[in-house]
């Protein structure tokens, strides 16, 4: 692999300041954030990215191409956790290996902007209809995951029937899925006038608010790294091999469909990450049984940093090898 993509990468503002809150963990140092902040950036840097991608397809306009990828992001985000329910299987109960599967079927916001961050740095164009397959792979890991609940965990007396209409609202209405959908429709229906008017604001700032919520999750990353002690050495394997696995069957698929180049990342990255936040938020609900602390920690922890600073490049390399969008 080209190291120079993966020094290029780390030396990344934000990627440097994910690991500066990663130090001020273990340094002991008693840096905070405070709490209202990380999430007015979450919420600010779903609004930005769900609006460029909308203006970027009202630009482009559907076809065969965009429809194609919607599908193939709604097929993968339903494949990854039926199979890596069945791999988790081997060490791990029903409940705890549907909740991982779920959480590594369904995606990492902040990772999808940081591999679209990374593409504008190298001056690599992508398609904005990749937000639409963003926001389209978030819910149905969750869906599936509570299906092989279903399906494969042993019926305990007094269960009841599961109420689908709080799992599909959580899946599919929970306020992340909500407002980059939402971000996207309003960035479709005002096109260029609604973005020049929004760019000083969707724009200007991003890179700002991408270091600040990278700082904060530098931060959560490295707390949790300490729970990865408790899980073994199986699934803190998993939480690597697995996504560079992922990510290969997402550039397959890239192949075949004759993604761009800039596409054919997204998708990678989008098939390689990890819910931390909608996925844990459907299984705590849903699935009490299964132990937060392995999904998320593995999700945050292991997952999110080993994408950011080698997944992203090593995905790159691949589908310049195989002469993706050449």
């Amino acid at each position: 692999m080209d190291g120079s993509l993966i020094l290029f990468n780390i030396l990344n503002p934000p990627v440097l300041f994910f690991f500066l809150g990663m130090c001020a963990v273990f340094c002991k140092s008693d840096l905070e954030i405070p709490h209202p902040l990380p999430k007015l950036f979450s919420l600010y840097l779903l609004i930005a990215i769900g609006f460029k991608g909308g203006y970027e397809l009202s630009e482009s306009g559907l076809n065969t191409q965009i429809i194609l990828t919607l599908v193939a992001a709604v097929i993968m985000a339903s494949i990854v956790p039926i199979y890596s329910y069945f791999i988790l299987r081997y060490r791990l109960d029903n409940y705890n290996a549907a909740a991982i599967a779920a959480a590594y079927g369904s995606i990492s916001a902040v990772t999808f902007i940081t591999a679209s961050s990374f593409l504008e740095k190298l001056h690599i164009t992508y398609g904005g209809h990749m937000v639409a397959a963003l926001a389209l792979m978030e819910s149905p890991a969750i869906v599936v995951g509570l299906i092989l609940v279903r399906l494969f965990a042993p019926k305990k007396e007094g269960d009841g029937a599961v109420s689908w209409g709080k799992v599909l609202q959580e899946a599919f209405l929970n306020g992340s899925v909500f407002l980059l959908v939402g971000s996207l429709l309003i960035g479709i229906l005002t096109g260029e006038k609604g973005w020049e008017k929004l760019q000083p604001f969707t724009q200007g700032i991003f890179y700002g608010a991408l270091t600040f919520f990278l700082l904060d999750m530098g931060l959560v990353a490295a707390k949790r790294i300490r729970e990865l002690g408790k899980t073994g050495s199986f699934l803190i394997g998993f939480s690597v091999i697995s996504p560079v696995v992922n990510a290969l069957v997402g550039i397959s698929v890239a192949k075949v469909l004759g993604f761009t180049e800039g596409n054919a990342l997204l998708f990678a990255v989008l098939s390689a990450s990890a819910s931390y936040i909608a996925v844990p938020a459907a299984m705590r609900m849903t699935v009490p049984e299964a132990n937060p602390s392995l999904y998320v920690s593995m999700a945050l922890a292991l997952t999110f940093p080993f994408n950011i600073v080698i997944g992203i490049p090593l995905y790159l390399e691949i589908i310049h090898r195989l002469g993706i969008g050449a």
